[in-house]
């Protein structure tokens, strides 16, 4: 089997290994266009599934859109009997979707038809769910609403994050896709329409979905930290200034303290208030500055007990 794959970040290269591990045939790579980093803005940065995919010899397409005559035309030599797209970050148009004769399948982080859409992983954490997966579907039009050829489940850790799910899920998507192609071969697999009044939404992180509310329960509050760490770091604000905060774990709840309110800091963790409860945070990273302990914030002068986040 042919297969075109359309991936960019480190969550689809799991399922790019595994592809290749199974000894289909990956025709070419496409991915988004290097981007330059840092504040000079003077390095360029590679995606990492086109590190993969040079790695392996395999050839790579790094379109701005995934559209135009000329683009379309390479597909076409290709000559791919699939594609399969795993957090490309385009929605391919419905002529590139239909290209190959087998048409084309998604991997997405979630056990559809709930949280469809651009983050299901962070939106199972910050939501409190206690069970997730991944879903093999069908491409189609319209997000994320294609019917469905294979589902695997997991339940979320205690304190997992972002980080730790995205890569639970792209190993257990990775197996899944592999399960998919070899029914598809066998001329086995089965369709399942997604029922449509089960539909959830998971939009796109912005700069308001990562900011702390304090008057939330500290389980809450918690879930957000934990729901954007690594990236893109939940945000809270001190005097002013942007802080973003790391390792939430519960604490013990204060008897009186105002929301956001910083209780205690010391090689434990620092100690803030919420509405109900309060939590331990490990790490922080105030802006312009990198990752660092509470504590060292705290040797810095960079927070105190007292002071109150907002």
């Amino acid at each position: 089997m042919r297969v075109l794959f359309w991936g960019t970040p480190d969550f689809a290269t799991p399922p790019l290994r595994a592809l290749l591990g199974e000894g289909f045939d990956v025709v070419a790579v496409v991915t988004q266009p290097d981007k330059p980093v840092g504040r000079s803005r003077s390095t360029v940065k590679s995606p990492p599934v086109k590190t993969v995919a040079l790695e392996e010899g395999i050839p790579v397409l790094q379109p701005a859109k995934p559209a135009g005559d000329d683009f379309l035309a390479q597909l076409r030599a290709l000559a791919p009997d699939i594609s399969v797209v795993v957090a490309y970050g385009h929605l391919l148009p419905e002529n590139v979707i239909e290209l190959p004769r087998l048409g084309t399948l998604n991997i997405h982080a979630s056990l559809l038809p709930r949280l469809r859409g651009a983050a299901p992983i962070q939106a199972a954490i910050r939501e409190g769910h206690d069970h997730t997966g991944v879903t093999i579907m069908r491409v189609v039009r319209r997000m994320d609403a294609g019917p469905c050829l294979l589902q695997l489940g997991t339940r979320l850790h205690e304190d997992e994050t972002y980080g730790d799910l995205a890569q639970r899920l792209s190993e257990l998507g990775a197996a899944a896709l592999v399960e998919s192609l070899a029914l598809i071969e066998l001329g086995r697999a089965e369709e399942v329409p997604q029922d449509e009044s089960l539909a959830t939404y998971a939009p796109k992180i912005d700069r308001a979905t990562t900011r702390v509310d304090w008057s939330l329960d500290a389980k809450a509050v918690a879930r957000v930290v934990r729901a954007y760490d690594p990236r893109p770091g939940a945000v809270a604000t001190l005097d002013g200034q942007d802080v973003k905060l790391f390792g939430a774990r519960l604490a013990p709840s204060p008897e009186s303290a105002a929301d956001g309110e910083v209780l205690s800091v010391d090689d434990g963790g620092m100690v803030v208030a919420c509405r109900t409860g309060a939590l331990r945070l490990l790490e922080v990273q105030p802006t312009g500055r990198r990752r660092m302990a509470t504590a060292e914030w705290h040797r810095g002068r960079g927070i105190a007990p007292g002071q109150r986040f907002g």
